[in-house]
């Protein structure tokens, strides 16, 4: 698995920019988000699609996949809960 490209995060970019949304996170480089100075967020991509790495419970990173709509606003609605920020 690599680190997303580009061309990767462009099939994501709603999800990204309600990322940009969230209270609390910063963008530091293109699909890299941190929050309270540590790495929070960012994303892979194989064959199989589109995943995202998240600090959603505790220091560990947990990988969800973010391919289809329904996989990015469930994960949306994840990291608004672990931020605080629930909808």
């Amino acid at each position: 698995m690599r680190h997303a490209t580009p061309a990767d995060l462009e099939r994501i970019d709603h999800l990204l920019e309600a990322l940009r949304s969230v209270s609390g996170l910063v963008e530091k480089r293109p699909g890299v988000f941190y929050r309270r100075a540590r790495a929070f967020v960012h994303f892979h991509a194989d064959p199989t699609g589109l995943f995202a790495d998240a600090r959603l419970r505790d220091d560990d990173f947990v990988r969800l996949p973010v391919t289809t709509q329904a996989e990015q606003t469930r994960f949306l609605q994840q990291v608004r809960r672990a931020v605080g920020e629930a909808r």
